[in-house]
């Protein structure tokens, strides 16, 4: 189990890395859009449509990096108060709670980039008029990182609130 979760959880850093990366191209793109609107006079056509896809592409991507790290809002009132296994229940039935609803979230995602991909649909939002199958696949790809996030917080909660120690190298 350690090795998945180790596993999991290098996968859940790279893809945050990434999400962290993209923010050079918004900067980049905002800057342009700003130079050419106020300076030239003449706005891009397709600043807005990047500045969207882009900002959603860092959001999905870190999102199964900051569960990965604790950063997600929560509400320590209760948890405070409460002892190690206690949070730890109360984690595993979120946790049982939330992974199928992301099973089913991963499971249409990938239907609907696979389609877009196919069909070549664009966005219909401005004059540059993109496809959109890039953003829903990245889309997919951050469900499915929070997913497996999901999976790996979940074992982590069981193995605290049953009170065994993750495997080593020789777990089968």
């Amino acid at each position: 189990m350690n090795v998945l979760i180790k596993s999991i959880e290098s996968l859940t850093r790279f893809a945050g890395w990434i999400g962290a990366l993209l923010i050079f191209p918004l900067i980049g793109a905002l800057v342009v859009e700003v130079f050419s609107r106020y300076v030239i006079g003449r706005p891009t056509m397709w600043a807005f449509e990047i500045s969207y896809m882009v900002m959603g592409a860092i959001f999905m991507l870190g999102v199964s990096n900051a569960l990965r790290i604790g950063q997600h809002v929560s509400v320590d009132l209760v948890s405070l108060k409460l002892g190690p296994r206690a949070n730890a229940l109360i984690r595993v039935i979120g946790y049982l709670v939330f992974l199928p609803v992301l099973v089913w979230l991963v499971w249409e995602l990938s239907k609907y980039a696979l389609t877009a991909f196919q069909v070549q649909e664009r966005s219909g939002r401005s004059a540059w008029n993109p496809v959109v199958w890039p953003i829903f696949t990245v889309w997919f790809v951050g469900f499915a990182l929070l997913a497996l996030q999901v999976l790996a917080e979940l074992i982590k909660s069981l193995v605290v609130l049953t009170g065994r120690a993750l495997g080593g190298e020789g777990e089968a």
